[in-house]
């Protein structure tokens, strides 16, 4: 095992830069994940679970989200929430008991709710409630990208521990292009958000930038 003395930061930036990194690469048609940007993680001043690492993530997410409905390309929001027992959280709700815990994020609870700050269009996006950390594991989101044959799944939200790093696992195993926007992610401390980012970046998924994705949805229109 190598050893150092960087921070996690530090790696992450090495990586990125590296000029001789490969990447997947988009492909022709592309789903937006936007996973769990909900209060319970969003509101940083009302929610100890909640967390920011860019300010203007939600502003990014909404400018992807109109971008993509321009096109004519899904847009899928995810967000997590239990019954009052908090038995259908199963194993991932035993650890720990409290009014912050997972599986206490109840139906119609504030924590449950998405952002305010978000544009989620009614009628044409599509919701998932998911119970577990991957945006596929019983859902239809499979099935829902097999309809529209799409080849690329670009993921925000957060956290990028947790349930992006799971979603976008899933997503290269069932054969699909991954981006994951930089600034569209966040998590809960700086060392575990970028020591995901890295791991994702090496292993699992195209780490870019938000501009990055805008120019490649923007070029759509050229052809």
């Amino acid at each position: 095992m190598q050893t150092t003395d960087k921070t996690a930061k530090e790696i992450y930036f090495d990586v990125i830069n590296n000029p001789a990194r490969k990447r997947f690469g988009f492909g022709r048609k592309a789903v937006l994940v936007n996973i769990d940007p909900q209060k319970a993680y969003t509101c940083t001043d009302e929610f100890a679970t909640a967390y920011e690492t860019d300010p203007k993530q939600m502003q990014y997410i909404n400018e992807l989200s109109q971008r993509f409905r321009e096109l004519g390309w899904p847009v899928v929001w995810t967000h997590v929430a239990y019954m009052e027992s908090g038995e259908d959280a199963g194993i991932w709700g035993t650890r720990t008991d409290t009014p912050d815990s997972l599986q206490n994020i109840k139906f119609d609870s504030r924590r449950s709710e998405f952002d305010d700050r978000l544009d989620i269009d009614r009628v044409k996006d599509v919701v998932y409630l998911k119970k577990m950390p991957s945006a596929f594991f019983e859902t239809q989101l499979q099935s829902l990208l097999v309809w529209h044959q799409v080849d690329t799944v670009i993921i925000t939200g957060g956290s990028t521990s947790g349930c992006v790093r799971a979603t976008a696992v899933d997503s290269l195993s069932r054969g699909y292009r991954t981006i994951v926007p930089e600034e569209c992610v966040a998590d809960k401390h700086e060392s575990y958000h970028y020591a995901n980012l890295t791991d994702l970046a090496l292993k699992y998924a195209d780490v870019v930038s938000v501009d990055e994705v805008m120019t490649y949805l923007s070029q759509q229109d050229e052809k």
